[in-house]
């Protein structure tokens, strides 16, 4: 959804270019009242709809479904085992827990925010705190006010952007914008709530939605998500090849970890695949330097995006900088 005069060109050239490459099969350009006719937002100025390109799903579904799965399969798993490091063992290797060991010929590592067991990984990946809020169930009559029959997932154009989907129960959630780095990337619960972001996401929402003025907030919430300097998973081989990893997913993993997966699984067979044919997997985004350097780039680059946000989508010398390597922050 662009929301800004400036994203309506922006996500049109998105599309020309989509259509260029033969990508926009099943995608429809929606001007102003088109969209309107989707979702009724006064903020929306047009759209770019995937029909069939996508799909929506409850990632918590999906990873009790991948459990299930893995059980019937005679997997056993380790919930909440932390593993302290990864060691190399006869042919195989070994990951040393606060329990014991675990014996395997070969090792995939998805570790998301965690510290990565290949440790030269690890300056790779920065955790940033990103939060969401869940209305109580609309109304037939809210429902009505702001159309929504296709109940599509919708998202808008901004660089510090907004995500929001409307439940089987008919809650919209509404989350994204803020994207908090803690200074050195520490990870503790006391950042999965923030009040400051909970206001801020709901005087958005009203702004989004005003036809819904007075409807409550049921859930607040956040977590810490992986992101690297390119937004996009990374790959990589260690242990002479008996070690595969995938990280740096920057908050698109449940759509891309399946796909992460068959890399990995391609990597440790030592299989050349179309996949790791690919540049994205044979090449590796910039390292974040060491403290406090990463945390004034990343407050630098946060602001930077908020004021292009506020132009008309100008992008300062910093960030014209970050385009031309290929690097840069978001959400």
């Amino acid at each position: 959804m662009a929301t800004e005069p400036h994203q309506v060109e922006e996500l049109r050239e998105l599309y020309e270019e989509a259509r260029k490459l033969g990508l926009a099969d099943g995608s429809r350009w929606l001007e102003r009242d088109e969209v309107r006719a989707e979702v009724d937002s006064p903020t929306f100025l047009a759209g770019l709809w995937d029909t069939d390109g996508v799909a929506m799903l409850n990632p918590a579904k999906l990873a009790w479904g991948l459990k299930r799965a893995c059980l019937a399969l005679g997997v056993r798993i380790y919930e909440n085992t932390r593993g302290l490091s990864l060691t190399a063992s006869g042919a195989g290797m070994a990951v040393r827990t606060p329990y014991g060991r675990i014996f395997a010929r070969r090792v995939a590592l998805g570790t998301n925010i965690f510290p990565s067991l290949v440790k030269r990984i690890r300056p790779f990946t920065v955790p940033v705190y990103d939060y969401a809020l869940m209305t109580e169930p609309l109304t037939p009559e809210q429902l009505k006010a702001i159309g929504w029959g296709n109940r599509q997932g919708l998202g808008d154009s901004a660089n510090q952007f907004h995500y929001f989907r409307i439940t089987p129960e008919n809650r919209i959630l509404w989350g994204g914008y803020d994207a908090i780095y803690p200074y050195k990337g520490k990870l503790d619960s006391e950042y999965d709530h923030r009040p400051e972001t909970y206001l801020k996401l709901a005087q958005h929402f009203f702004t989004a939605f005003p036809q819904l003025e007075g409807i409550k907030f049921s859930h607040a919430w956040g977590g810490a998500i992986d992101t690297c300097s390119r937004f996009s998973a990374f790959f990589g081989t260690a242990h002479s090849g008996k070690v595969a990893y995938a990280a740096g997913f920057t908050g698109l993993g449940v759509g891309a970890t399946r796909f992460g997966a068959d890399v990995m699984l391609d990597l440790l067979d030592g299989a050349r695949t179309e996949r790791t044919e690919l540049e994205m997997v044979k090449s590796k985004p910039m390292p974040f330097p060491p403290e406090p350097f990463a945390w004034t780039g990343i407050a630098l680059t946060k602001w930077s995006l908020a004021r292009a946000d506020a132009r008309g989508g100008r992008r300062n010398l910093w960030l014209k900088v970050l385009d031309r390597f290929g690097l840069g922050f978001d959400s």
